[in-house]
């Protein structure tokens, strides 16, 4: 079986207090599956992450840091033009017990650079160490999991199947910003409309349709 899932990067939060978090893994960073199913502490866990992320940029220009410390905590996050999210997309292959990870500075927002696999040039990578990789071979899906490594371990699968895991990848993305919307409204009262709006953009989603 082949799984599919978009993956937040996220940092041991040992020590954080601001808001519940969960220590995701074991080593210094990790991959967190979004999806509508996380608990509140894993939410807090992956906003504490893009809110870091976009946080050493934020030091070094725009307007000055706000003395409280939960705004503290969001100030690149919520005032920096160009929004990331480290991470992207992580395939499992279950029966050879194959994993294809995101590498480094590939970020969730990337993550349409599949669709060159499948409707454009036909290859897209998506970051280094390890230097993950996707060719179209006919109606295949060719999976690199280090192009860098001789021999690297490789994960193939139809292009219809590909497609049909994006777009599921689309929908968990979807209901994880729905519930983290939820939860920046309980945690971030101050501040949820524009974390919400923010982590929109960071993952590059469109806005959310207007209650009715």
């Amino acid at each position: 079986m082949i799984l599919l899932h978009p993956v937040l990067e996220v940092r041991a939060a040992r020590g954080f207090a601001l808001w519940p978090v969960a220590d995701v893994g074991v080593g210094p960073y990790d991959f967190l599956p979004l999806s509508g199913a996380l608990q509140p502490a894993e939410v807090g866990t992956a906003m504490l992450a893009v809110a870091e992320y976009k946080d050493v940029g934020a030091r070094d220009d725009g307007p000055p840091r706000p003395a409280d410390p939960v705004a503290s905590v969001l100030h690149g996050l919520l005032t920096q033009d160009h929004l990331e999210a480290a991470g992207g997309l992580r395939v499992i292959d279950t029966d050879s017990a194959t994993t294809l990870l995101p590498g480094c500075c590939n970020g969730l927002e990337e993550r349409r650079d599949w669709f060159q696999v499948l409707d454009g040039d036909g290859w897209a990578s998506f970051g280094h160490d390890p230097s993950p990789y996707a060719e179209r071979v006919g109606d295949t899906v060719r999976l690199t999991v280090d192009n860098d490594q001789d021999g690297s371990p490789v994960i193939e699968l139809p292009v219809t199947e590909l497609r049909r895991l994006l777009a599921g990848a689309e929908r968990d993305l979807g209901d994880f910003r729905r519930l983290a919307t939820g939860w920046a409204a309980r945690h971030l009262p101050d501040h949820a409309v524009a974390v919400s709006a923010a982590l929109a953009r960071a993952l590059d989603l469109p806005p959310m349709p207007p209650k009715t």
